[in-house]
């Protein structure tokens, strides 16, 4: 199968595409209080598998596609970063690191896609994508970081790992776009149930049998499933595919700033004047990271000579690609 990406879009053009793909991580961003809220407490490992699982097989049932040749292997790669690996480090981290810190380490996550698209895409960073990046960690630490007790090493080390996972997915993602004749719809399929698959025995192992489940619950996993996981990574995953892959993780802060403006509005938690401060910073940087970097002029009369790029199959060059 033949791999296939989109071409990049233009500025003007692709302001709809970062909008949808945006909704992604603002979607990202009710799961702490929809999980403190009405699901069973210290499941986490249960909760991502019912996100994953059920979600990856509607999305194979709605696209009636399966992996052929190699792309059962990348897929099952992609699902181990993405998601497999990703959500219980994820968990692992915030449960044990205090105050935000495992939303600071995931924001560093634009500097980790910056550095590996320069080694497996030849996409070479900025200044400004640089300074944007550091920027956006800023940000976001200002607007969750409390003082509150000492670093766990376990919780930095899984805070890095699933930052680092979810990074390398995103490269990856866009270095192999998907096969020809294949929709967005199913590679997120075929990423959320290896995911997803990867997941459950450890939940087994680790939670034992599932709890039970009230009629709350029950409504905040199936809006965990669908919206925040079925609809949400098709759009990420669709937005990797033509956006490059700085652009879609510049979008990432999104997540931990809609988790700040939720607990304020939903939860009765405060916002202070530094988190406000925090707020127009990692807002700015995200912005600021949507924006394409100008090519120099070519003079009259000389064609433009297309760029090669790594992964690209002969009929579908690659255009670039998205965390989390």
């Amino acid at each position: 199968m033949t791999a296939h990406t989109a071409p990049p879009a233009h500025t003007a053009s692709r302001l709809p595409l970062i909008a949808l793909t945006a909704l992604a991580p603002l979607s990202w961003g009710t799961t702490y209080a929809v999980t403190t809220e009405f699901l069973p407490a210290d499941r986490p490992l249960f909760t991502g598998l019912v996100r994953a699982l059920p979600a990856g097989l509607l999305l194979l049932a709605i696209s009636r596609t399966l992996p052929r040749g190699a792309w059962w292997g990348k897929a099952a790669v992609l699902g181990a970063l993405n998601i497999g690996a990703f959500f219980p480090l994820l968990f692992l981290s915030a449960y044990r690191l205090p105050g935000g810190m495992a939303a600071v380490v995931g924001s560093v996550g634009p500097l980790f896609v910056a550095g590996l698209a320069a080694l497996l895409l030849g996409d070479r960073p900025t200044v400004r994508t640089l300074l944007t990046g550091v920027a956006a960690a800023l940000g976001v630490s200002l607007v969750v970081l409390k003082a509150a007790g000492a670093l766990d090493p376990v919780g930095l080390l899984a805070a890095l790992a699933s930052t680092a996972s979810m990074s390398t997915g995103t490269v990856l993602t866009k270095r192999w776009g998907r096969p020809a004749g294949v929709s967005p719809l199913a590679l997120t399929g075929w990423q959320l149930t290896a995911g997803g698959l990867l997941i459950a025995p450890l939940a087994l192992l680790v939670e034992g049998a599932p709890p039970a489940l009230d009629g709350p619950a029950i409504g905040g996993y199936l809006y965990l499933m669908l919206g925040n996981t079925a609809v949400s990574y098709w759009l990420w995953f669709r937005g990797i595919g033509r956006l490059s892959a700085t652009q879609v993780t510049f979008l990432g802060p999104l997540s931990p700033l809609t988790a700040a403006v939720v607990g304020w509005a939903a939860l009765g938690q405060s916002l202070g004047v530094l988190q406000l401060v925090g707020m127009a910073i990692a807002f700015g940087a995200t912005i600021v990271g949507q924006l394409q970097p100008r090519r120099p002029a070519r003079p009259a009369g000389v064609p433009e000579v297309p760029r090669p790029r790594l992964g690209a199959g002969p009929t579908a060059p690659l255009a670039g690609r998205s965390g989390r």
